[in-house]
């Protein structure tokens, strides 16, 4: 089992502090004004191009791309993308919610013609009842999970190439049909930590994705998934979802993770920390009680840093270190079934660099990257320096989903 590197499109924008999610809101925490941002990077088609073009170039699979109020709509954006890359796949987020399962599927159908086969499709329930319902969508938690199961049945059914009959609570299909299915089926990617969740990804699902939490409690929800999906008579794969700061030493890595929580003053993690405290997601409430609020217990496993948490929801921590600590904690990981890491760095230009040049060069040396998977494969680095840094480490900043 070799392991899978994915990267991170911002299409709700990048820049150079974890508050300022966005280049136009407080962060996503307050809403009533709008403040001016330093060294805010709109996601621009042109800024996107760049990071998609470079995570190509490392030798990257694919891109994650997020989905909600304040990103660019996943799909658009990314189809963009597949006309100025060439290998490059794209995870798409999208909500089941919001949109027809015989209409997702011929949409996945069209986007794997035109990409020639480029597109994964990252399916998300949605933890925000507040969020959801800006969509038109009211159903409560577990409903909604619920209606996914039903939307993954009613999306596989569709491509079987015949009419498709289905019935269910959520949806009432007569003949659904995608005329021309997508070849090859895109894999499902999916991620959710509640009791209602579990059954959803060991039905439906190729890759179950888990936030990074740390290896333990990993090992404990893989054997969870893993065990559902054996009563199904299925074998669900393994993913997660992480920041990274890699750096040529280990204590120049922990100076930049530093140097984040130097914008944080004590008000904006208790808004931030109160904010997220209202969520649905139990993967949400899972990632604070990793730091508990505090700034002070922030590396809460080996080179896991729980301080991005602080402030943002979604993925909350991040592995720092060294280049080959980075890969250290990567091995462990693919050591308790882990096959897919989607890995973001912010800004996410410069630090797609940092990993890309660092620490994928000492994955392939343990040998546990496919073969021939990036030119700069067996290339060492410029003292692991970024060409987009020269002079010295570029400061890690910004956040996205």
């Amino acid at each position: 089992m070799s392991v899978h590197l994915h990267w991170f499109l911002p299409t709700g924008g990048d820049g150079r502090t974890l508050v300022d999610r966005h280049a136009y809101t407080d962060g996503g925490i307050r809403r009533d004004r709008i403040t001016p941002v330093s060294g805010v990077r709109a996601p621009d088609i042109d800024y996107l191009a760049q990071i998609a073009k470079a995570a190509e170039q490392l030798g990257f699979e694919a891109v994650l791309t997020p989905t909600g109020t304040w990103c660019e709509d996943a799909w658009l954006t990314t189809v963009a993308l597949t006309q100025v890359t060439e290998r490059l796949k794209f995870l798409v987020a999208f909500r089941p919610g919001v949109i027809s399962p015989v209409l997702a599927a011929q949409m996945a159908a069209t986007y794997q013609r035109i990409s020639r086969g480029r597109l994964l499709l990252n399916v998300v329930t949605g933890g925000d009842s507040t969020e959801q319902r800006r969509f038109g969508d009211t159903l409560d938690h577990d409903r909604r999970y619920s209606r996914t199961d039903e939307f993954l049945q009613v999306v596989r059914g569709v491509w079987g190439g015949e009419p498709f009959d289905f019935r269910g609570e959520h949806f009432q299909i007569e003949g659904g049909l995608t005329a021309l299915p997508p070849d090859p089926l895109p894999q499902i990617f999916f991620g959710g930590s509640s009791p209602a969740a579990g059954p959803v990804a060991a039905r439906n699902v190729d890759v179950y994705l888990t936030w990074g939490e740390p290896p333990e409690q990993v090992r404990r929800k893989i054997d969870w998934i893993r065990g559902l999906a054996e009563k199904e008579g299925r074998t669900v794969r393994f993913g997660i979802r992480l920041h990274t700061i890699s750096r040529d030493s280990s204590k120049d890595a922990w100076a930049t993770a530093g140097r984040l929580l130097d914008d944080l003053d004590p008000e904006t993690i208790a808004s931030a920390q109160q904010a997220l405290g209202r969520s649905e997601s139990v993967g949400q409430l899972r990632m604070l009680a990793l730091h508990g609020g505090s700034r002070d217990r922030l590396e809460i496993s080996p080179n896991l840093w729980a301080g991005v948490g602080l402030v943002r929801g979604g993925a909350g921590t991040a592995l720092v270190g060294s280049h080959a600590e980075v890969a250290d904690r990567i091995e462990e990981y693919h050591a308790l079934g882990v096959e897919h890491f989607v890995l973001s760095g912010y800004p996410h230009l410069e630090e797609a660099y940092w990993f890309g040049e660092g620490v994928r060069p000492e994955l392939a040396a343990r040998g546990l990257l496919e073969a021939g998977r990036s030119p700069l494969d067996g290339v060492p680095a410029a003292h692991g320096r970024p060409a987009s840094a020269p002079g010295g480490a570029p400061l890690l900043v910004a956040g996205g989903r």
